[in-house]
């Protein structure tokens, strides 16, 4: 087989995008060629990315309940960093977006779960949350997910190729070998960054809060409609499109429009439980908190386990073909591009972290709780898995798996009378779900970097070390992003960081080991889940996002996805570039760059700006001594009262422009 000089390549060969079997797919860099790939360079700048990555996923995800995959702009900045240094690889550059989104996909699968702890701690100060306990679970739970992807892979990347599209794994390695990749599509992504970051520390309430990012129309009988005018808002629309955007905003406008409004008029002067107040007396908020968020409990359960339910052929048949992997040797000659770590290692591994966490008494899960881990985590890595191959990681339903696991573990409990309604029950199934859902996110990433090493011809076992090296690099700090976070914002507070995902796991297991869950307001969920799915045929888990989520989150996404169809339609007709590229899929690639940039840079001087207030407070001993920086724009309505709104709207105006701007303008490529 002739060699192929990977720098005369513009992109993949044809066969990327076609059903061939994986052994006959030629990648972009030969089986037989040496190329740097694991070195030291390599590793620091990709470790470091995985720290920045999980905090600014972290704090996006605390936010607004969902987060964005950080490969394609891992993936960008690698390129970028090795153009400045002038050298580097592009399987070093592979390396690089592995070790870097991986933590990313760590940091989803914490702030889903570990976030209930701070939830409890506020009612129940024998809950204590510390450094090693959250760094333990989040290892473990990765690691696990690394380690049961591996079986899958030859099966799932090779066998499956063409079948399975991976979107996110395509893109990376299309960024990766593009000629051009490092030039315009990299000025892109900093520019939303830095304009990203500028936006959050000229509105943010914590920063500068120079006009109300938060405007808000009060509507009839508690009604209520706004929208948090964020970068990162904004970001997560353009990105997933108008059509889940549209749908996510259709949940959270039937809550906050219709069922507000209903429940005020039902309860009258009466005090409805769970509530201790007559419902007259509270507002859309309070409202929202004591019987909405079971609604939307209720409907996110309903659609996760349907969505599981729908994808139990792909479930049986990845376990059987995963099972079948564990034993098996490839016969033949294994090809560096072939490669994977050693099975006795990987089963070696995997049992040694389910008998060190039944032995480590900061997660009191016990012998049973360690078996349901390793059954479950396989379970739902072989799900998440597949699932990404389908629709990339960004959708990957992880919530759903995690509440499904969950219920399932607290039923159990339940059922084995080992619900003594201490603390440690609590702390224990949520142990358990943590780890199930760090581990099926951490899956989820590991197969789309997989394939994306498979198409660019990357040594598997490589990037599997280097996954393990991401997982543990968020660990260690994952911890401690949280816990500024929850000091400077409120993790789980209306005013702070409503942590929905986390929030929601809190009130499965309370309600479920405590038989205090107001099943009315569940069933309602259930119900209107089953409706969304069955009768109108819609995606029923971004619905009962929508509902769960206030609606003030849901409109700038709208927005978002809304600014996605108005380029869809400008461009839809547009033909092909000189290159042969789709127009369309140019422009679209410009807009989400740009749109990670802003998610990114926005994200991250949260995470910034609450270090900043942490810190200050920590020296000072005083809660207000940070409020110095917080200029404010109570004189703006003192001056022309509701004009901080005015300024508000028009500041993400021009944020909208910028962004429209940065998709439509020629010269990226």
């Amino acid at each position: 087989m002739a060699s192929v000089d990977p720098p005369a390549r513009r992109g993949l060969p044809p066969e990327a995008y076609e059903v061939v079997p994986g052994r006959e797919y030629r990648p972009y860099v030969p089986a037989g060629k040496s190329m740097a790939e694991f070195t030291f360079k390599a590793v620091l700048v990709g470790v470091l990315m995985a720290v920045v990555f999980g905090a600014a996923n972290a704090y996006l995800g605390l936010r607004v309940g969902l987060t964005v995959s950080a490969s394609i702009p891992a993936a960008v900045m690698a390129v970028a960093v090795f153009r400045v240094l002038r050298r580097g690889t592009i399987l070093e550059t592979n390396m690089v977006q592995t070790i870097g989104s991986a933590g990313e996909s760590v940091a989803a699968g914490v702030i889903f779960t570990i976030p209930a702890l701070f939830i409890w701690q506020r009612t129940d100060p024998t809950i204590v949350v510390d450094l090693l306990q959250v760094s333990v679970i989040a290892a473990f739970g990765g690691l696990l997910g690394v380690l049961f992807m591996i079986p899958l892979r030859r099966y799932l990347i090779s066998r499956e190729h063409g079948r399975l599209p991976y979107p996110e794994g395509t893109a990376c390695a299309e960024v990766q070998v593009a000629g051009d990749v490092g030039g315009g599509k990299a000025r892109l992504l900093f520019s939303g960054l830095g304009v990203g970051a500028l936006y959050q520390t000229l509105a943010n309430g914590n920063g500068l809060g120079l006009w109300n990012e938060s405007p808000y129309v009060p509507l009839p009988q508690k009604a209520q409609l706004g929208g948090d005018f964020t970068p990162e808002l904004l970001g997560v629309g353009f990105i997933i499109g108008p059509r889940i955007a549209a749908i996510m905003f259709g949940g959270s406008a039937l809550a906050w429009l219709i069922m507000i409004p209903a429940i005020n008029l039902w309860g009258g002067d009466s005090i409805v439980y769970p509530a201790d107040a007559p419902m007259s007396s509270l507002a859309s908020g309070e409202i929202w908190s004591y019987y909405l968020r079971y609604v939307g409990a209720g409907a996110v359960g309903c659609a996760g386990i349907v969505t599981l339910i729908k994808s139990f052929p792909t479930i049986v048949e990845s376990i059987r073909l995963g099972v079948g992997q564990v034993g098996g040797a490839v016969g033949g000659e294994v090809l560096r591009t072939q490669r994977d770590l050693p099975m006795k290692l990987v089963l070696g591994l995997a049992v040694l972290m389910a008998v060190a966490l039944w032995l480590w008494p900061g997660v009191p899960v016990g012998p049973l709780g360690a078996i349901l881990i390793v059954i479950f985590s396989f379970f739902f890595v072989t799900v998440s898995s597949r699932i990404v191959g389908l629709i990339g990681s960004s959708s990957n339903p992880v919530s759903g798996m995690t509440i499904a696991a969950l219920l399932l573990t607290s039923l159990i409990w339940v059922a084995l009378g080992l619900n003594d309604g201490s603390a440690a029950a609590k702390v224990a199934v949520l142990a358990v779900g943590a780890v199930v859902c760090i581990s099926a996110a951490a899956a989820g990433d590991t197969s789309q970097d997989l394939k994306t090493g498979f198409l660019v011809g990357a040594t598997p076992a490589r990037m599997q070390v280097g996954e393990m090296l991401g997982v543990l690099a968020c660990a260690v700090t994952i911890g401690f992003v949280l816990i500024v976070l929850n000091e400077s914002y409120g993790i789980g507070t209306v005013d702070g960081l409503a942590a929905p995902q986390a929030t929601l796991m809190s009130l499965v297991i309370d309600g479920v080991l405590n038989a205090s869950l107001p099943w009315t307001f569940v069933f309602i969920g259930i119900g209107l889940a089953l409706v969304v799915e069955f009768v109108f045929k819609l995606p029923s888990l971004a619905f009962a996002v929508g509902v769960y989520l206030p609606v003030s989150l849901m409109t700038p996404i709208l927005v978002g996805g809304l600014l996605r169809r108005a380029l869809t339609r400008k461009y839809e007709n547009a033909g092909e570039t000189e290159d042969g590229a789709s127009v369309l899929a140019e422009r679209r690639e410009q807009g989400v760059l740009y749109a990670s940039g802003l998610i990114a840079g926005a994200a991250l001087l949260g995470v910034v700006i609450g270090g900043a207030i942490y810190a200050v407070t920590w020296f000072t001993g005083d809660p207000g001594a940070a409020s110095v920086w917080q200029l404010g724009h109570a004189w703006m309505d003192d001056l022309v009262p509701f004009s901080s709104w005015v300024v508000g709207t028009l500041a993400f105006a021009a944020l909208c422009w910028l962004l429209w701007r940065a998709a439509t303008r020629e010269g990226h490529s």
